[in-house]
């Protein structure tokens, strides 16, 4: 299970939230999701995670620097690729496991695997398979708390290649138009799945297009948690605050293919090991070891507390039931509507 933590308040901890324990936080949320992901493409390899499964190493800095600036009152939605979205956001490494092995004690009951990963409980509303599919959602999740007067956030994830589709624009102008609390936050790691970003888009300032919808706008530094936090946190204060939706488009890069099943021919290998000089996890971790923040012990013992965990995690899963036969068509349609003739 994750470590114990305290409920987000949307606040930093201290001015500007750069205290050491709070860049500690900020490591060790990032190493979760890598040492997950680095482990389940060894699941994967050996089948016992099945399906399509889509890594998000590289793009740590993105979840653990946005979920840090929303409060465990605002909602989340993402896309298919969501592990480092869900952990992040304090799902636990267990249910998020079982969900992947399609075990009945994952978050999603293992009915939706990797792509579709859920927990009402933290405001947790998925992963989506469907490019651009969380965008209407996210819209109508900020429009019912308009609506109802509750000042909350709701943080959309996607990535450039769903800046294409219509429902990015759709959404935009209507959070735009009617002032939604919405936090668009654009994951733009260069390649929407094969396509590099100049080939599908005559703009690549995905920023400056945003911002010709009516809404606040800029580019981060993707790479950076401590960047992300912060333009996170402003952007976020900015839409408690009734300033309408804001758009963050994070420059970034995903150091594996698009897909378990992607044999990435598409991006020439410098140009992947160019992006690698600029990993967002050692990027911090040399940042507080130069600071005398973080000493190599205790860097190996964050290591090995993270490997116990995923390890715990595994275990579980490999213990957890499978779902009845009996039970599969439970959840399909509503109570009534089962009961009826």
């Amino acid at each position: 299970m994750n470590a114990t933590r305290t409920p987000r308040t949307g606040r930093p901890a201290s001015r500007p939230g750069r205290a050491a324990a709070h860049r500690l936080a900020l490591l060790e949320s990032m190493l979760r999701v890598r040492r997950f992901e680095e482990r389940c493409v060894e699941l994967y390899s050996a089948a016992r995670i099945r399906g399509f499964m889509h890594l998000y190493i590289g793009e740590e800095a993105v979840a653990a620097g946005v979920n840090e600036a929303l409060t465990d009152e605002d909602a989340v939605v993402s896309t298919y690729r969501e592990h480092g979205h869900a952990l992040a956001r304090g799902v636990p490494a267990e249910a998020i496991m079982a969900e992947m092995f399609g075990k009945a004690t994952g978050c999603s009951r293992g009915r939706g695997g990797s792509m579709h990963l859920f927990d009402a409980s933290r405001r947790f509303y998925g992963g989506n398979a469907i490019v651009g599919g969380g965008l209407p959602l996210a819209a109508g999740l900020a429009l019912a708390d308009r609506m109802t007067g509750r000042a909350r956030v709701t943080c959309c994830f996607f990535g450039d290649g769903a800046y294409a589709e219509g429902e990015f624009h759709e959404t935009a102008n209507l959070a735009a138009l009617w002032g939604l609390p919405l936090l668009l936050v654009c994951e733009n790691n260069l390649y929407a799945m094969g396509t590099a970003l100049a080939r599908h888009q005559a703009q690549t300032d995905l920023a400056l297009r945003a911002a010709g919808y009516g809404m606040v706008a800029w580019a981060v530094d993707g790479m950076d948690v401590l960047a992300v936090e912060d333009a996170a946190r402003r952007a976020a204060e900015g839409v408690r605050a009734g300033g309408g939706p804001h758009f963050l488009e994070m420059r970034t890069y995903r150091f594996r293919a698009h897909s378990m099943y992607d044999s990435d021919r598409y991006r020439d290998k410098a140009e992947i090991e160019h992006w690698k000089e600029r990993d967002p996890v050692e990027g911090l971790a040399r940042r507080l070891r130069e600071a005398g923040e973080l000493s190599d012990e205790a860097r190996t013992t964050l290591e090995d507390r993270l490997a116990a965990e995923i390890d715990a995690a595994v275990q579980a899963a490999d213990r957890a039931p499978e779902e009845p036969v009996e039970d599969l068509l439970k959840y399909v349609t509503s109570p009534v509507e089962a009961s009826r003739p």
